[in-house]
């Protein structure tokens, strides 16, 4: 991140290191909320007996309770495994590669405060070049927090991370690994480019109301205000994305989006977006706060 108090450089395999070390110490605190945000965003109207909706889950604390009730606590972090494998390469190429990027695009001899839509240009490029490579650990998260919408009953179709992308592999085709990847690298390249250049440009503006130092209070009220900005503009996409991860049943991302506004209305891209930016609120925060120390750390 943009640090008006230059530290010595770190190398880009250092940098690499921390993203994806404060990318995974965020999945795991989190990802309770994302399964109850992916549980939320793949639910359907259902008619009940007389004939009105009746939606299985209810809110974000009313899904996790939903869940750990019918499922175990445990379900809560149901897809952690690929959820840290996607940490591990989408965080530490994203994150990692944001500064040299960055830089490339202004040129090494400047000086001063990044413009920001150079920021939001490397942010983009970082963000889409990363999930392309980091597609297959996405799908698999979604397919295995999705399990538990199947009906009593019916067996799960995998039963861990590794058996999800040997089936998928196997049973749909090597490029089936990367279903969903438009709209996957859409979300991404958008959400990376509103947390990545909002938090630089809300840490920027906050260095500069006296008394304000670089500090964890700093990169707590930056990390938040990079979540609300990700949550607003990359829901529908992400909403998108989870429900053609998690239900074959779509042709397209057009056929997703159209079918999910005629039936559903706009604001069924909305769904889910409490716990999202609960979710990615918390996520940034805890993933920045990280970062930043990580990268002290490193810097002595």
């Amino acid at each position: 991140m943009s640090d008006p108090n230059p530290r010595p450089d770190i190398t880009f395999a250092q940098a690499f290191l921390c993203s994806a070390f404060a990318a995974c110490v965020a999945e795991f605190c989190t990802i309770p909320l994302d399964t109850a945000k992916v549980r939320l965003q793949l639910q359907k109207k259902v008619a009940a007996e007389d004939g009105a909706a009746s939606p299985k889950y209810k809110g974000l604390l009313g899904t996790i309770k939903t869940i750990a009730r019918e499922e175990g606590i445990s379900a809560l972090w149901t897809g952690i495994v690929p959820g840290l494998h996607r940490q591990c390469v989408y965080g530490g190429l994203r994150i990692g590669l944001y500064d040299p990027v960055k830089t490339f695009l202004v040129g090494s001899a400047f000086v001063g405060e990044v413009p920001i839509y150079h920021m939001i240009l490397a942010a983009l490029v970082t963000g889409a070049l990363a999930i392309t490579i980091a597609n297959p650990t996405d799908l698999v998260k979604v397919r295995l927090q999705a399990e538990g919408q199947l009906p009593p009953g019916v067996p799960k179709r995998y039963s861990g991370a590794m058996d999800a992308y040997s089936t998928i592999a196997r049973q749909e085709g090597l490029g089936a690994l990367w279903t969903g990847l438009g709209p996957n690298v859409a979300r991404n390249a958008i959400i990376n480019a509103a947390e990545l250049a909002s938090y630089d440009q809300v840490k920027q503006t906050i260095l500069k109301i006296p008394g304000f130092m670089d500090n964890g209070f700093t990169h707590l009220l930056a990390g938040l205000g990079a979540g609300l900005f990700a949550v607003f503009i990359g829901s529908p996409v992400d909403v998108v994305k989870s429900r053609m991860m998690g239900d074959s049943s779509y042709k397209s991302t057009l056929d997703c989006f159209f079918k999910t506004s005629f039936n559903e209305g706009f604001l069924a891209f909305y769904k889910g977006f409490l716990p999202n930016f609960g979710r990615v609120g918390a996520w940034n925060v805890i993933m920045f706060l990280t970062l930043e120390q990580a990268k002290r750390v490193l810097r002595g």
